[in-house]
């Protein structure tokens, strides 16, 4: 049976985050941590997806740049003690759906529980 090191689970983990992805229509989420309440906190962005598949703004359609462009307000903010109560608030809100692919369900679950680890360890948590 093939085991395999922790280097190599990274190796694997990095390569697997560089491929291409097509977005949520319904829009994105940034992931902090409030260390001083002990909460997770999730903000949800709205954006529009142009002909490339870029992320736009809704409202100008200009392409939302990932550094340095000037900052958007939330549509929504979330906030949780875990992963878990934060993944079945964003799963089961009774308001528009803000998740609706499957890989980016399961992205946020995975950045979830990072973070969540991290504010448990008192590491620093930077989203992937």
């Amino acid at each position: 049976m093939a085991t395999f090191s922790p280097e190599e689970r990274i190796r694997l983990d990095a390569q697997l985050s560089q491929r291409t992805i097509q977005l949520d229509p319904n829009g994105y989420v940034l992931i902090k941590l409030d260390r001083e309440k002990g909460e997770l906190i999730v903000e949800w962005f709205s954006n529009g997806i142009n002909e490339q598949g870029l992320a736009t703004n809704p409202e100008t359609g200009e392409v939302l740049a990932c550094k340095g462009s000037a900052p958007r307000e939330p549509i929504k903010i979330f906030r949780g003690r875990s992963a878990k109560e934060l993944g079945i608030s964003l799963a089961e809100t009774n308001e528009q759906p803000f998740i609706s692919k499957l890989d980016h369900a399961l992205y946020i679950g995975r950045e979830l529980q990072r973070a969540e680890a991290c504010l448990e360890n008192g590491n620093n948590y930077v989203q992937d």
